[in-house]
């Protein structure tokens, strides 16, 4: 065959002094077809990584040594445990500073709606966040009026100012979507909504990055959470514009630390309980 196309070729050369490519649709065939048998070009070798693997190997500092807890959810070794089921040594009254008021039983921790919210004695700044907490079993209402509560990741006001976690019993009970469990309230639409039945136990673990601010109380970095429902991301490094607000657009105001505060919100259905709750400071 290859002597057939080359003869082939031969004979065609005088021809195609004044001819178009158009005008020997053979003799084209045949030219893509003597290319297609050449041997492809060699691919370029890759460039070989230049120094030692020495050159990107850090050894300090070296990060400290944490002991996870025994069991998934309880605290590792350098937690603050604000709840362990026996006492609110950790709480006072929000309103008043008092000592808190709500009710420890069978190690559980439920709210006391006439007592008010509740707060961390001890202020943070960033930090990662364990709390377990449970709508009951027959609870009433529907919206916003069923199993409602919220924890303050920043509790900047007395009240409830600050930056707010929605608490709500978010299972086939429906309500605005940046109000649901899980949501940064007024604010961020939770990614899911991993709400277990009411009578059943939930978990959030949260990371928040507090906001930063200039000498003129502007804003120099804003408020940043990562949180998780039932081991589902529901808030994934969501960056709020300023405090959670019922009514109004968010602002910010300029602080430093503040408390971690519990709500007891006002509305008529049976009270939310609460049990392991610690907390780890981050830098």
């Amino acid at each position: 065959m290859r002597h057939q196309l080359r003869s082939v070729a031969f004979l065609a050369a005088p021809l195609l002094g004044g001819l178009t490519l158009a005008a020997t649709p053979a003799l084209f065939e045949l030219r893509l077809a003597a290319q297609a048998q050449a041997p492809a070009a060699p691919a370029a070798a890759p460039a070989q990584p230049q120094g030692k693997p020495e050159d990107t190997e850090v050894y300090e500092p070296v990060p400290k040594v944490v002991t996870p807890g025994p069991s998934v959810g309880a605290p590792p070794s350098d937690a603050i445990v604000l709840f362990d089921g026996t006492n609110l040594d950790q709480w006072v009254t929000t309103k008043d500073k008092s000592p808190a008021k709500w009710t420890v039983a069978n190690g559980i921790l439920t709210v006391d709606k006439k007592a008010g919210n509740i707060e961390t004695k001890r202020n943070f700044k960033n930090y990662q966040l364990h709390l377990e907490w449970r709508v009951p079993e027959g609870v009433t209402g529907t919206g916003q009026a069923r199993g409602n509560s919220g924890v303050f990741l920043a509790a900047t006001s007395p009240g409830d100012g600050g930056y707010e976690l929605q608490i709500l019993d978010s299972y086939e009970n429906k309500t605005y979507v940046n109000g649901q469990a899980a949501s940064i309230y007024k604010q961020g639409i939770p990614l899911a909504n991993a709400s277990r039945k009411p009578g059943e136990w939930q978990v959030y673990d949260v990371v928040w990055t507090a906001p930063t601010f200039n000498a003129d109380g502007t804003v120099k970095t804003p408020a940043r959470v990562t949180a998780f429902h039932n081991g589902v991301l529901v808030q994934n490094n969501f960056e709020l514009k300023g405090e959670t607000l019922y009514i109004g657009q968010p602002v910010y105001k300029k602080y430093d630390t503040a408390p971690i505060k519990l709500q007891a919100h006002g509305d008529p259905s049976p009270p939310v309980s609460f049990r392991n709750i610690w907390v780890r400071e981050l830098p």
